[in-house]
């Protein structure tokens, strides 16, 4: 025992050696790059909203405020919060490729269908046997730009007051099946297979709580999913279709987690090594090691084994590859979305409002060109107020009972619905003001939805909408509908949310025939409303006659316009 902590230690001081040097030539690079503002950073978000400790965390920020009870000696801890460096929204590889591992471009077809389920890896292995760098050589070897990667640290029970007690004196077994909320996991792990989202949990191994704020995720083409006890349950076993098992020397485990725990976590070695043996190697032997008999892989020595993660990356590809996936063809064509079949007839669930002189005049303000800023701001809300009051007579009313100033009662109505506002940035935010000037009570949420500039494929950014979002009727708010590639994914986002197709409306300025076929087609219980519908769109889309780039007239952002300008999706 003694011979053997003392070849642990000798090997933990070599590792801790080793990670100063590195952050010692990591700080010195850093003082020679040009230095950036955060806000000058682009911001690739898919949560309903990061909590502050989540941003701490990524900041290399300390937790200073925590209220629990530490073990005598033991620093602050830096990282606090589960979930790893690989479960950011961002992931850049060594040649400086940018992986996305939340989010996607459009997973569905022109039904409004899921096109396939994702790929699911499962990583299991002992602690700090290497898998979160295993998973993270996948993704980057895979090449593959729509990743979800899941730890199962998130998943670690709520401690009691007498169990919090225990952890911080290291009397706790967090490497047992019972430390796991395996039926939250396999409804998370289900749900991302199914391609929709998830409220991913935030465990704080500070406070051993999980944070108020969890983390939203979305299903991608290929879902990593890794834990100590990733195989442990049988029906989150029978969700993965490639099993690994990352096998690591038991004293490059201990001693990478006594560098882990003391430099990130604040814990004293004699603490880290009475948890070892007491805990974490029995754990290791009766649960984990078991595992490998499951496995369809196994990896020696972790993320160093370069041949075993590449023969894993071509197996991958090999399935997806039978699955359809093209990865030399990762966009479709924008008319793909488009129905080339169109029927004579408008679609059942398309309004439009009636072409009184009022709104003939004040569409025609805001498609003309000559129109000043100003006017075509004033128009515009105008027009905005109408087609939001028109919204309102589709929602549901119900009868009540109310009383005059004479005394007398009369039966009225009253709005029934819950509503939310879910403008797509940035023009159709223009629609904002009128929504809160109509539904005084209206909450709003926000979606982020950009066309790629070289496959022109609408790509979901940013999304953050209200809590309990399937108790309310929500409008989509855009400018303009031209392909209705836009507006079917925000439809899709809110499909995957549990929002009910009947309770999704979607109102626009402006929308041509085959955007609204497109999302009538695929989605029929969507109410379509607008102002005013082009029957024609060029080779590359723009509506004609159109109203111009709308975001740009209204915020006045523009240079000079011309017909071939682009026109909002």
């Amino acid at each position: 025992m003694s011979k053997r902590r003392s070849r642990v230690l000798q090997r933990t001081t070599r590792m801790v050696a080793e990670k100063r040097d590195a952050n010692v030539a990591a700080s010195k690079g850093d003082a020679n790059r040009k230095s950036v503002k955060i806000e000058d950073c682009p911001t690739y978000s898919h949560s309903s909203g990061s909590s502050v400790n989540e941003m701490v965390n990524q900041s290399g920020g300390d937790s200073e405020d925590s209220t629990s009870p530490r073990a005598a000696g033991c620093r602050t801890r830096r990282r606090t919060m589960s979930g790893g460096r690989a479960e950011h929204h961002l992931l850049t590889t060594k040649t400086g490729k940018k992986i996305y591992t939340k989010g996607r471009p459009p997973w569905y077809d022109k039904k409004g269908k899921s096109l396939k389920h994702p790929f699911v890896i499962g990583v299991c292995g002992g602690s700090a046997s290497g898998k979160t760098t295993v998973a993270e050589k996948i993704v980057e070897r895979l090449g593959i730009p729509w990743v979800t990667i899941l730890s199962m640290d998130s998943f670690y029970k709520v401690l009691t007051p007498e169990e919090i007690k225990a952890a911080h004196e290291s009397r706790y077994n967090f490497d047992g099946p019972n430390a796991f909320d395996f039926d939250l996991l396999y409804e998370v792990l289900k749900r991302l297979r199914e391609g929709k989202s998830v409220d991913v949990p935030v465990y704080d191994f500070n406070t051993h709580s999980r944070d108020p704020n969890s983390k939203m995720m979305y299903g991608a083409d290929v879902l990593i999913f890794e834990g100590i006890l990733a195989f442990h349950d049988e029906r989150i076993k029978n969700l993965m279709d490639m099993k690994v098992f990352v096998d690591t020397d038991g004293d490059l485990r201990l001693a990478r987690r006594i560098v882990r725990d003391v430099t990130d976590r604040g814990r004293d070695i004699d603490g880290i090594m009475e948890q070892y043996f007491t805990f974490v190697k029995p754990a290791f032997d009766k649960y984990i090691a078991p595992c490998m008999d499951s496995a369809d892989l196994i990896v020696p020595r972790g993320g160093e084994n370069d041949v075993a993660i590449d023969m894993i990356v071509q197996n991958v590809m090999a399935q997806l590859v039978e699955r359809g996936y093209d990865r030399n063809q990762n966009n479709r064509d924008r008319h793909d979305l488009v129905r080339d079949d169109l029927p004579d007839c408008l679609p059942e669930n398309l309004f439009i409002l009636k072409e009184t002189p009022q709104v003939k005049g004040l569409v025609t303000f805001v498609r003309d060109r000559e129109t000043s800023r100003d006017n075509h701001i004033f128009y515009s809300d105008r027009l905005m107020r109408i087609l939001i009051e028109e919204c309102m007579n589709h929602m549901p009313y119900k009868d009540v009972e109310i009383e005059m100033a004479g005394g007398r009662k009369t039966i009225g109505k009253r709005k029934d619905a819950q509503i939310c506002g879910l403008p797509i940035m940035r023009a159709g935010e223009c629609m904002e003001t009128a929504l809160r000037s109509i539904v005084k009570d209206c909450v709003i949420g926000k979606i982020l939805i950009q066309t790629n500039e070289t496959t022109f494929d609408p790509e979901l950014h940013y999304i953050r909408l209200p809590p309990h979002i399937t108790r309310y009727k929500v409008i989509i708010m855009d400018a303009t509908v031209t392909t209705g590639s836009a507006a079917m994914m925000a439809i899709r986002v809110l499909l995957d949310h549990d929002v009910k197709e009947e309770d999704i409306f979607v109102a626009s300025l402006l929308m041509g025939q085959q955007g609204a076929h497109a999302l009538a087609y695929a989605f029929p219980k969507v109410k379509l409303i607008t102002t005013a519908m082009d029957h024609q769109m060029t080779e590359n889309c723009y509506l004609i006659p159109g109203m111009g780039n709308f975001g740009d007239r209204y915020y006045g952002t523009g240079l000079e316009q011309d017909m071939d300008e682009p026109f909002d999706m």
